[in-house]
């Protein structure tokens, strides 16, 4: 292995402490600066990564010469900005889901990427670990059959229980489907490849929710978006997928994922973790529980962003690509037009089915 890829994190908020701990203990790549519009929280990050400067803004940032990649962890509507300024500069990027807010800006950011010969790596990288990589080694290898059906079910009473500022997943770009709906499809696409065509259905039982925690615990706020969304998935391999993604449901006994074959069942563990027991039900048979055999161990959040280091030093395609969350984008954009259209739609993208991660 060559020189660790030198990393510039734009963005210091919560979900920087995951990445940290995960990059604290990566050999192929290593932190040198970082940003965020509260210089505390990036003086914060500073002080607990030796030798990691901060810059004054993201401009600063990209221009440094000890910045070869961006982690881009800013708020979803700044992914774009963010990616096409380091790009600009000359710099890979690898950012949090989503890619981008609309189509538009996801095609910008590839096409940028494009003509600069630049890599563009984006979350959920939960897709490399060990849970979803078990489970799709045992789908490439026969054992149950050949999957004919999926189901992917997430669901839950809504953030606004348990986050004291909840209003942005309630307004346009966030509702069930956007906020989780990167785990599911990706994982999805994983196991059975890309979608071709959907139905959906929506709906938005409540005009307002309550705030349940925190200093403003009681407020209420308008709803501007579905909380509930389901519809059938169509793989270009003949796979179907029922798809449910809800903030309108107290408690489930639902899985995460299951995939069913000609000689048997898999159960998933949720793709929003990186491992979990994957079970086998053979025809015939009981549930079994299958050995770990695929996946990053001991992955965490900044996986992608390491295999994509690798894969520059490889010269090979890194897997948490820019093409497959584009495809995802476009997956769940589409289900939500076809909710409001009331028809099915076909999914104008595709993506190539990233390589397994073997042990």
């Amino acid at each position: 292995m060559g020189e660790p890829l030198r990393i510039g994190m734009v963005g210091a908020g919560k979900i920087s402490g995951a990445y940290l701990d995960t990059l604290e203990r990566l050999d192929s790549v290593t932190l040198t600066v970082v940003t965020d519009l509260d210089p505390g929280r990036a003086d914060a990050v500073a002080a607990r990564v030796p030798g990691v400067a901060v810059s004054g803004s993201v401009a600063e940032l990209v221009a440094r010469a000890d910045v070869d990649a961006v982690l881009n962890l800013t708020i979803p509507a700044a992914h774009a900005e963010v990616a096409l300024a380091a790009l600009a500069a000359g710099r890979h990027v690898y950012g949090e889901k989503p890619l981008a807010a609309t189509r538009a800006e996801a095609d910008a950011v590839l096409a940028a990427a494009g003509a600069a010969g630049l890599r563009v790596g984006c979350a959920p990288d939960t897709v490399l670990g060990t849970g979803v990589q078990t489970a799709r080694k045992a789908v490439d290898d026969g054992l149950i059959g050949t999957p004919v059906a999926a189901t992917a079910f997430m669901t839950g009473p809504g953030h606004e229980r348990w986050h004291p500022d909840p209003e942005f997943y309630y307004r346009p770009g966030g509702g069930p489907l956007l906020d989780m709906g990167p785990y599911y499809l990706s994982a999805l696409v994983h196991l059975l490849g890309p979608v071709v065509k959907v139905a959906g259905a929506a709906s938005r039982p409540r005009a307002e929710r309550e705030i349940g925690s925190g200093p403003r615990a009681g407020e209420r706020f308008a709803v501007e978006v579905d909380t509930h969304v389901t519809g059938v998935l169509h793989h270009a391999s003949g796979v179907l997928t029922t798809l449910l993604m809800s903030f309108d449901i107290h408690a489930a006994r639902l899985p995460r994922i299951e995939v069913h074959g000609t000689e048997g069942s898999l159960s998933v563990p949720d793709p929003n973790g990186f491992d979990g027991p994957v079970e086998l039900h053979r025809d015939g048979g009981g549930w079994e529980t299958l050995p770990v055999s695929a996946g990053y161990a001991g992955a965490g959040r900044g996986t992608g962003l390491a295999d994509l280091a690798e894969a520059l030093t490889a010269g090979r395609p890194h897997r948490a690509s820019a093409e497959l969350s584009r495809h995802v984008l476009d997956i769940m954009l589409t289900l939500l037009a076809s909710a409001r259209e009331d028809r099915s739609l076909p999914v104008e993208s595709s993506c190539s089915r990233p390589e397994p991660v073997g042990r």
